[in-house]
């Protein structure tokens, strides 16, 4: 095929949008959202929907231990690395119909534009879906990718339980999703993935893609204050050991924390446990999700040490026990060049209005990037709003951020 038929090609907008759409009614929520929480039945049909898709377009389909799929068109040199694109097809608990899929069906889109077009890449293309992305059921967020790239072993990653205490491992089993392919790193050409900014930015600045250069540096905690229970109508306010008493005066050191590192410092409590959980006793314990990030990894390390040495001082002033649990860190990431210019020549060549960012949020391509040459291309979404039943984007801009991608994989996969 000609070099200007290349560049003219363009993927399917409306067969894209359509399978969004059929993806979105597997787990569909009565606001509109979306309920398809990973490595169940509805995953499970979600998964089952996109390989018979994948099979349709003449993929070769391959699951790993992890359970991570593998969608594969061939190259002219099959021997040479993929160029990899994908994300993940799993929701929060009140999620959204773009967050994940999105990168899922638009890796499709690319394979199914280049068939239609009868183009052959020198490289071969896959198209990945990760399993776990997003830490809703089973924690840590990204466990699937993590495991392939080696941030964890497998052990550790089918050991993972949710709070009913059944594991990763059994249940991919259960599903049928339990693969025979090694759960770790091979050669990638490249690495893509496109996304809804889940943030405000683009759809303030008018702007349609976002090249996004790196991923901000993120920390989880669990956060323990442990106090004496006793009875909530007996016992004076002045003798308590009342672990709230010691959260209310760590919340907003921490809020004025965050402000201090402004614009990019972000701290979020996303969950809390009293226990013992009664109503008219004060709480031995508090268990508290703390979630700490910012852009460069400096900064968040000092977020890090004086989130401790708050905790430290408000806990010995009322006399509470405090303990803090690090559940997962993933540091500040910076893209690879190459594949960041090769998204950046591909909006210039598409003419779609720009700029670059850094991702405030997690995704897959964190981890590959340790392994793997990556970037990400990212679209408005309505109001910035993400991991919400209201998520929502414009066709045209989920259409746009596709035809970035066929052209940033066309220019890795040397077609």
């Amino acid at each position: 095929m000609a070099n200007t038929n290349i560049q003219s090609l363009r993927i399917d907008g409306e067969r894209l949008w359509a399978r969004l759409m059929e993806m979105a009614r597997i787990g569909a929520t009565a606001q509109g959202g979306c309920n398809r929480q990973a490595l169940t039945d509805l995953d499970r049909a979600g998964r089952d929907l996109f390989v018979g898709w994948c099979r349709e377009a003449r993929c070769t389909v391959s699951v790993d231990r992890m359970g991570n799929i593998f969608a594969r068109r061939a190259g002219l040199d099959d021997s040479l690395p993929p160029v990899l694109t994908g994300s993940h097809l799993d929701t929060q608990p009140t999620g959204g119909r773009f967050d994940g899929v999105y990168g899922v069906l638009a890796g499709l889109e690319v394979i199914q534009t280049l068939n239609d077009a009868g183009l052959r890449t020198r490289a071969p293309l896959e198209v990945a879906v990760w399993t776990n992305e997003e830490g809703a059921r089973f924690s840590p967020a990204m466990i699937g990718s993590g495991v392939w790239a080696g941030a964890f072993d497998l052990a550790y990653g089918h050991g993972r339980t949710d709070r009913q205490g059944l594991s990763i491992g059994n249940e991919l089993e259960r599903i049928g999703y339990l693969g025979d392919q090694p759960a770790s790193v091979r050669p990638l050409a490249a690495a893509f993935e496109v996304h809804i900014e889940q943030g405000p930015i683009l759809e303030a600045e008018g702007l349609t893609v976002g090249v996004v250069t790196g991923v901000q540096g993120i920390r989880w905690y669990d956060l323990t204050l442990t106090g004496q229970p006793v009875h909530a109508g007996p016992t004076p306010m002045t003798v308590r050991r009342d672990p709230f008493m010691g959260l209310a005066g760590i919340l907003p050191r921490l809020y004025r924390l965050a402000e201090e590192h402004g614009p990019w410092a972000r701290v979020t409590f996303g969950d809390i446990r009293a226990e013992p959980g009664s109503r008219n006793t004060v709480p031995e314990r508090l268990v508290l999700a703390v979630d700490l990030r910012h852009p460069e990894q400096a900064v968040l390390d000092r977020l890090d040490a004086a989130f401790r040495a708050i905790v430290a001082e408000e806990a010995e002033r009322l006399r509470l026990a405090a303990d803090i649990r690090e559940e997962w860190h993933s540091p500040a990431v910076a893209f690879d060049a190459d594949c960041v210019a090769a998204v950046q020549g591909a909006v210039e060549q598409l003419g779609y209005s720009h700029m670059p960012m850094c991702s405030g949020a997690g995704h897959d391509s964190v981890y590959l990037s340790r392994v793997a040459p990556t970037s990400m291309i990212f679209v408005p979404c309505k109001g910035g709003i993400s991991h919400n039943e209201a998520e929502d984007a414009a066709p045209a801009d989920l259409e746009a951020g596709a035809n970035v991608l066929l052209h940033a994989m066309l220019r890795m996969a040397h077609s």
